[in-house]
């Protein structure tokens, strides 16, 4: 006789290829300490409410705890036969308690008992993502406080633009991943705001459930208010790969710069040989290879996203088997971002930076160009003015192969007369970095108070 959950109405096995085809134990059995969770506290509810005796809820109770203890010392392997992790935490507590085993799913349906476990494991894995964050910013600081004065050339369309620092530049990082920390944090906080237990197969019980105090124990704020709606979302799902995503972008962007900066043509960094690799033919060769695969991984975590969306977009209420497809995508988007930053920031923090290639990048491009114009604006000149002569300025010096700092002083008087000898400290580069000195710019005091603001953060 079938031991299906759902056996009685069928008079046929399953055919084996279905069943194959059906099972999600292969990716669900991750969820076993949360499936094990919400059946505890669900036969607590049971016991408590009087809808099973109460000692048939302390013999679940026992039952469910001795499955775990097993699981987690590998006492007990997960059936690759089984359908699902829930069907599988089931058969072993009838098997191991009897009789009181099967009262367990009264008033549940793994509908809601499945969007529980998974609304559970994901926040305990958002929450895993976001120290992982913490620990990438925590680096990045460390590595911008011995850089405050590394002088570099910022850029605005991959040119030459105007300079800054080091420690400016990976500040900028630190504020994005701040932000990623945040929307992870807002996603967890609606995927626990409404517990879904309780919601039945769609239209809720009518045995005389406590769902205020399911909702509770499992750490949610309250029970959803439409048992419709509890089964059959999985916006949580999309929020948080949508949230996973855009740190993904962030880590992406942040690699292609370090793929440029390791190249010949920058040389402002070095990787260290743990984690570069070389080539099976060139043996002069020393590849960025783990930030060109975090950069190559954010299209899988892209694509999780855009499954998501698409298996949902067009399904009728309530749960449809459509749905089972949720999990992979979630999971291998948390997977995925957990591998790229245990990488990410052991690979930076290992780096050597090249002080003196930056520096000397920093001094070609004329980016200390703005900074000229800027002189004679606070001499009273027009900004429009100011840039035009500039302008012809680096025009000039361009056809001489030289740059501003190297122009004679005569010719800076003949294109104004109120150029004075004072110009070579004001496009002096250690002196545009300084004077940059506004809330949230380069200059090293400013980017200083950056750093201290971020570590306060992270306490």
């Amino acid at each position: 006789m079938s031991d299906k959950l759902w056996a009685g109405r069928f008079s046929k096995e399953t055919e084996g290829k279905v069943s194959a085809f059906n099972s999600s134990v292969s990716f669900d059995k991750r969820m076993f300490r949360e499936d094990i969770e919400g059946g505890i506290v669900h036969a607590r509810m049971l016991g408590k409410t009087g809808i099973i005796p109460k000692s048939d809820s302390e013999v679940i109770v026992a039952g469910l705890e001795e499955i775990l203890d097993d699981i987690e010392s590998e006492r007990l392997f997960f059936a690759p036969e089984a359908e699902d992790i829930h069907t599988f935490i089931e058969s072993q507590l009838t098997k191991r308690v009897g009789e009181a085993g099967k009262r367990l799913h009264t008033a549940r349906s793994r509908n809601d008992q499945v969007t529980t476990d998974l609304r559970l494991y994901l926040k305990r894995e958002a929450v895993e993502v976001r120290r992982l964050l913490y620990a990438l910013i925590s680096t990045l600081c460390e590595i911008a406080q011995a850089h405050t004065e590394t002088v570099m050339p910022g850029y605005t369309h991959l040119q030459r633009a105007q300079p800054m620092t080091f420690a400016h530049h990976l500040m900028a990082y630190v504020s994005m991943f701040f932000r990623d920390a945040e929307r992870l944090d807002d996603a967890v906080k609606r995927m626990m705001r409404d517990s879904p237990l309780g919601s039945g197969a769609l239209a809720g019980t009518l045995h005389g459930i406590d769902r205020e105090m399911t909702a509770a124990e499992l750490g949610f704020e309250k029970p959803c208010d439409n048992s419709l709606d509890g089964v059959s979302d999985r916006d949580y799902c999309m929020e948080l790969a949508g949230a996973l995503s855009i740190i993904m972008v962030h880590l992406s962007r942040f690699s292609e710069e370090i793929i440029l900066w390791c190249s010949w043509e920058f040389k402002f960094i070095e990787l260290d040989d743990a984690y570069a690799t070389g080539s099976s033919i060139m043996p002069q060769k020393k590849n960025p290879d783990v930030a060109e695969l975090v950069r190559g991984k954010s299209a899988r975590v892209f694509g999780n996203l855009q499954t998501l969306l698409v298996t949902m977009k067009g399904l009728p209420l309530a749960y449809n088997k459509d749905m089972q497809e949720d999990k992979e995508a979630v999971f291998g988007a948390v997977d995925t971002v957990k591998q790229c930053l245990e990488v990410f920031a052991p690979m930076l923090k290992t780096m050597t930076v090249n002080k003196e290639n930056m520096r000397a990048a920093a001094a070609e491009g004329f980016i200390n160009a703005t900074d000229c114009a800027d002189y004679l604006v606070k001499k009273g000149m027009a900004f429009r003015n100011a840039y035009k002569i500039t302008g012809e300025l680096v025009a000039l010096c361009i056809g001489r192969g030289t740059d501003l700092e190297r122009l004679p002083l005569d010719e800076y008087q003949k294109a104004s007369d109120l150029f004075e000898g004072d110009i070579y400290d004001a496009i002096s580069l250690a002196n545009c970095v300084a004077k940059r000195g506004s809330f949230g710019g380069p200059a090293p005091k400013q980017v200083r108070k950056q750093i201290s603001v971020a570590r306060k953060r992270l306490k």
